[in-house]
């Protein structure tokens, strides 16, 4: 669900700012997952468009590509759909999905986040920081 490299990745090469940042992810995430939800209640392909646009982007920065692939199916939908004049009905469930995955998604992170998390091991290196010191 998540590319724990990229996302680790990402995690370094922003630094001090990684986590005000993945908090802007997160709500400008939720905001854009709202406003796709709301377009389609409203029938509005044009309202579908800009908002999944900003969460693949966003999404695959951070490693999180299914919602990034998803967020791009119901993008390019919304773009057929303004083109052609036929709303896409067709992506009711990716909609429905993408609000469950972004929750899940959100949780993960947090969870990486949470300084209390015990850590996977880095490649190579065996044991955690829990086993320094012990016999």
């Amino acid at each position: 669900m998540v590319d724990w490299a990229l996302f680790s990745r990402t995690r370094t090469e922003l630094g001090a700012s990684f986590v005000r940042i993945l908090g802007y992810f997160q709500e400008d995430g939720e905001k854009a997952v709202a406003r796709i939800e709301d377009g389609m209640h409203r029938r509005d392909a044009t309202a579908l468009i800009l908002p999944a646009h900003t969460l693949k982007t966003e999404a695959r920065q951070f490693g999180a590509e299914p919602i990034g692939a998803l967020a791009e199916k119901i993008e390019f939908a919304g773009r057929r759909a303004v083109e052609n004049r036929l709303f896409p009905d067709e992506i009711l469930p990716a909609v429905v999905q993408l609000r469950r995955l972004f929750d899940e998604t959100m949780a993960l992170f947090a969870a990486e986040m949470n300084p209390l998390a015990q850590r996977r091991p880095a490649f190579g290196r065996a044991g955690t920081n829990q086993e320094f010191g012990r016999i």
